[in-house]
C-alpha cells in the first residue's frame, strides 16, 4: 500500500512539474510592428510607412501598411504588415507594357512591450524588377533581427524570407495587390507558475508528507 501511495504522489509531482515547465515556455508577449523607410535607390528618401515609385515608368507604386494593432500571446504565425502594389497604367505581361522598380531596401521595426519596449528591425532588400497588371517579379529578402535598444530577453522574433510581392491583380478577395509579411514570435522565458500548477505541487508535497509520516509511525 505504501509503495502504491508513493507512486501516486510521484505521478502528481511529475504532472505538476510538467505543467509548470509548459507554462514557463509560453510567456505571453505583447508587441507591435512599424515600418520605417530607409532607402530608395533612384527615388530619393521616403516617409515612414510609405515607399515611393522607385522610378516606375508606368505610375506604379509600392506602399507598406503598418500593423496598427498591438499583438499579444506567443503565436506561431503573425502578420507583420502588408505591402500593396498598384499600377493603374500597367498592361499585361504579354503586352510588355509595365513598370520597372529599381533596387531598394526597407526597414521593418519590431517593438516588444513585454521586454521594456525593446526594439529591433528586419532589413529587407530587393533588386527591384518588372511589374505588369498580372505579373510581378519583385522579391524582398530579409535579414535577421537587429536589436537597436533594450533587451528582448527570451523572446525570439523571426520573419519568413523571401517575400514575393504579388501582382496588382492578385491577393485579397478582389485582387488588391496585397502581400502580407509573415513571421513568428516565441518565448522560453520563466513564467510565474499558475495557481492550478502551484495547487498540484502543494497537494503532491502534502501527500508525500502524509505517506512519510505514516511510514515513520509504522
Amino acid at each position: 500500500m505504501t509503495i502504491r501511495r508513493c507512486v501516486h504522489v510521484a505521478l502528481v509531482l511529475g504532472a505538476a512539474l510538467f505543467l509548470m515547465a509548459a507554462s514557463a515556455s509560453a510567456v505571453s508577449i505583447t508587441y507591435s510592428t512599424s515600418g520605417v523607410f530607409t532607402l530608395c535607390s533612384g527615388g530619393g528618401q521616403g516617409t515612414p510607412g510609405c515607399i515611393p515609385s522607385f522610378g516606375a515608368t508606368a505610375g506604379a507604386s509600392l506602399t507598406y501598411a503598418l500593423n496598427p494593432n498591438s499583438n499579444s500571446g506567443v503565436p506561431s504565425g503573425i502578420n507583420l504588415g502588408d505591402f500593396v502594389l498598384t499600377c493603374p497604367s500597367c498592361g499585361t505581361a504579354a503586352s510588355l507594357s509595365g513598370a520597372f522598380f529599381q533596387a531598394f531596401t526597407f526597414r521593418l521595426t519590431i517593438t516588444d512591450a513585454t521586454d521594456g519596449n525593446a526594439t529591433g528591425y528586419f532589413l529587407g532588400s530587393s533588386t527591384g524588377g518588372n511589374v505588369y497588371s498580372d505579373a510581378s517579379n519583385i522579391i524582398i529578402n530579409w535579414g535577421s533581427l537587429v536589436t537597436t535598444s533594450g533587451n528582448f530577453g527570451s523572446t525570439v522574433f523571426a520573419i519568413y524570407t523571401p517575400t514575393p510581392i504579388v501582382a496588382p491583380n492578385s491577393g485579397c478577395p478582389l485582387g488588391c495587390g496585397d502581400t502580407t509579411v509573415q513571421g513568428t514570435v516565441n518565448s522560453s522565458g520563466n513564467a510565474v507558475p499558475e495557481p492550478a500548477t502551484l495547487g498540484l505541487i502543494g497537494g503532491g508535497l502534502l501527500g508525500l508528507g502524509v505517506v512519510l509520516r505514516r511510514k515513520k509511525r509504522a
